[in-house]
């Protein structure tokens, strides 16, 4: 059984960080891909971020490139997102996911980001 179990989320003022954490069980981690995904109110879910099983190659949706940070260490089985600069566009529920090689894909139950002053 996959586990996905993100954590990290919370309030924090515009202009501020977060690192939201992933840790994964009941799979072989570093066989997978790995995602960040958020859905903000009233808004569709977002492909995020997302990295190889390696970590050789990430891929960052426009809106988060250059403030957010994908990486994960396979020795502890946990991806991070590194979300420097934050604005209020960026309150959303934060899911992480893990992807085989067969393009199955197992869901975490989200954290919440808010970002208010």
């Amino acid at each position: 059984q996959v586990q996905l179990v993100e954590s990290g989320g919370g309030l924090v003022q515009p202009g501020g960080s977060l690192r939201l954490s992933c840790a994964a069980s009941g799979l072989t981690f570093s066989t997978h891909a790995m995602s960040w995904y958020r859905q903000g109110p009233g808004k569709e879910r977002e492909l995020v971020a997302t990295i190889t099983s390696t970590g050789g190659v990430t891929n960052y949706a426009d809106s988060v490139k250059g403030r957010f940070t994908i990486s994960r260490d396979n020795a502890k089985n946990t991806v991070y997102l590194q979300m420097n600069s934050l604005k209020p566009e960026d309150t959303a529920v934060y899911y992480c996911t893990a992807r085989d090689r067969l393009k199955r894909t197992d869901w975490g139950q989200g954290t919440q980001v808010t970002v208010s002053s």
